[in-house]
């Protein structure tokens, strides 16, 4: 089995080569100390050792141990625990915290490289803090300062865990059939009532406390998503009382085995409103966000795990005679010369660079949003964040979850069974393509709520600033986007003008056109570098461009 090792020099390549992010960082006042590269590549080799030394280790044998439920207490595989006090004593999860919280105050990008990271090393241990980011960002603009006091701190430092507590047995995607009661009390908290399912480590003996951020509604709230209301529950009171919150089992999954994935019971647990009453969902939302644009890396991460694996095996691997020979007296050549696997290689390898790339700009763009000097820079930073974050969310983890099977391949037989390690990948990541928002409804927001809603406006201004990067320098991949750009401003004025319920059916294919456009893009970046790899370029032009003129074939047949 090839153990995994995070590509800290690639990746650092990524960083100051392609996306220059030195540079980018510097106009960021709050974040200019930060921008030193010597400090930035000193701290990916840390986080590479440690994800490679202590959590990469722990990836089979949570898979075959999981985790285990008892009477309401669930216990993680042997070493998590472990694993997780080295992770939040050593500063991990509050990388990009704020510094009066008890963070580090580094760029969000470094944060994105670590889960990705993490997600390639070990998926089901990343589950557990991979709200925690998400969360602190929902405290930190919504709580009281009460409830700020005693929660910001443990959860930017990632010492208590958190929850995201959503869905229901009869409200999956369809937040606004919530039942969950939150009752008034005289001290100004509330009760909590009602059962959710589906929560990623609802219990666990991880972290001391566990801080769930549960929608609810009032007695007297109105039906559907407008009356929803975000309430924080913790699992052990600030007097160190236990809460009534029961987890009732943990479910049996596909993957995920070390992630519990539990069935909560609130029995009139003791909870304090989040932000609002009634805007329940408004608050939820940094959350959400976050969690997409961590769940596009986790579809990176598992891709790049399975492409290492794949390579190593193909270069070793003897089977038949390859079509050009390296050495004609071999009785067998290494199957990575036979055409067809190198196609399959190649494939994934151009989906890890440019979800990178992608990725990591979208990262860039998070800081920017909120800490460039300049409003007009901010607002164009938002808009590449609302287009981009369901573009990556849904088009790379299918790709995670398509490619790592595409990497099982390679192996033939020997892939399906355990020994290698490649069959737990393709597993571990198809549900990616579930949660969060499935990948049906990112394409659903992307098409009728962010390029509709505002008749294209959003879109016009991100497709201009594309534009401006494709000027530069030609590239062999430049010109498909720069066509790309112009025919989505061409086709605007045909979907604004065809019937909505004639577009939905086709959402998933615009959103792969904007993916297909956004991978362009990022090559054309990539070509602009030292030291890119040609084959790559000619990879993408050959096995997965063709697919944009497909997608568009479907899109206007809808369209009119």
């Amino acid at each position: 089995m090839t153990p995994y090792e995070p590509p800290a020099g690639e990746v650092s390549r990524l960083l100051f080569e392609v996306l220059q992010v030195d540079r980018q960082l510097a106009e960021l006042p709050r974040l200019a100390e930060h921008a030193d590269p010597d400090l930035l590549r000193q701290i990916l080799g840390e986080a590479s050792k440690f994800v490679a030394g202590v959590i990469a280790p722990l990836n089979r044998t949570g898979d075959e141990t999981g985790a285990r439920w008892d009477a309401g207490e669930v216990t993680l595989p042997p070493g998590a625990r472990e694993a997780y006090a080295a992770f939040w004593q050593a500063g991990w999860p509050a990388l990009s915290t704020a510094p009066e919280d008890g963070g580090q105050g580094l760029p969000a990008v470094m944060e994105m490289v670590l889960y990705e990271w993490l997600s390639g090393a070990n998926l089901g241990w990343t589950m557990a803090p991979g709200l925690l980011h998400g969360a602190y960002e929902c405290l930190k603009h919504h709580a009281s300062p009460e409830l700020q006091r005693i929660y910001l701190p443990k959860v930017a430092t990632g010492e208590w865990l958190a929850t995201m507590c959503l869905t229901e047995p009869q409200a999956g995607s369809d937040l606004g059939l919530v039942s969950t009661r939150a009752l008034p009390q005289a001290d100004g908290s509330y009760q909590l009532t009602g059962t959710k399912i589906f929560i990623s480590g609802g219990e666990h003996d991880l972290t001391e406390n566990i801080v769930h951020l549960v929608l609810a509604r009032l007695p007297d709230s109105p039906p559907g998503p407008k009356g929803l209301s975000l309430f924080l529950v913790p699992k052990i009171h600030e007097d160190g009382t236990r809460n009534p919150v029961v987890c009732e089992r943990i479910e049996e999954k596909m993957g995920l085995h070390a992630s519990p994935t539990c069935v909560m019971r609130f029995d009139a647990a003791n909870g304090w409103l989040v932000g609002d009453v009634g805007k329940g969902l408004n608050a939820m939302f940094l959350m959400m966000n976050a969690a997409r644009l961590h769940v596009a890396l986790q579809g990176v991460g598992v891709l790049d795990a399975a492409w290492h694996k794949a390579q190593a095996y193909a270069l070793e691997r003897r089977q038949m005679r390859a079509p050009v020979r390296r050495d004609p007296t071999a009785a067998a050549d290494p199957i990575i010369d036979h055409p067809a696997v190198q196609r399959l290689l190649d494939t994934q390898r151009v989906w890890v660079d440019t979800g990178r790339v992608i990725a990591y700009q979208t990262a860039i763009e998070l800081d920017v949003a909120k800490h460039h000097p300049d409003p007009g820079r901010r607002r164009q930073a938002e808009v590449w964040c609302a287009l981009v974050t369901p573009v990556l969310k849904a088009a790379w983890t299918e790709q995670g979850f398509r490619g790592a099977s595409d990497c099982l391949q390679v192996f033939g037989g020997h892939g399906y069974i355990r020994e290698w390690g490649i069959e737990q990948l393709v597993r571990d990541i198809r549900v990616a393509m579930i949660y969060e928002g499935t990948n049906e409804i990112q394409a659903q927001d992307l098409l009728l709520r962010k390029v509709l809603a505002d008749k294209g406006l959003m879109l016009c201004a991100w497709l201009d600033r594309l534009q401006d990067d494709l000027t530069s320098l030609p590239s062999p991949t430049g010109h498909r986007a720069r066509s790309a750009v112009e025919r989505l401003r061409h086709t605007l004025p045909r979907l604004l003008d065809a019937p909505a319920a004639d577009l939905y059916p086709v959402a998933g294919d615009f959103l792969r056109v904007v993916a297909l456009t956004l991978m362009a893009w990022a090559m054309h970046k990539l070509a602009a570098a030292p030291d890119h790899e040609s084959g790559l370029h000619e990879a993408f032009i050959r096995w997965i461009w063709p697919e944009c003129p497909m997608r568009w074939e479907m899109i206007s047949a809808a369209s009119g």
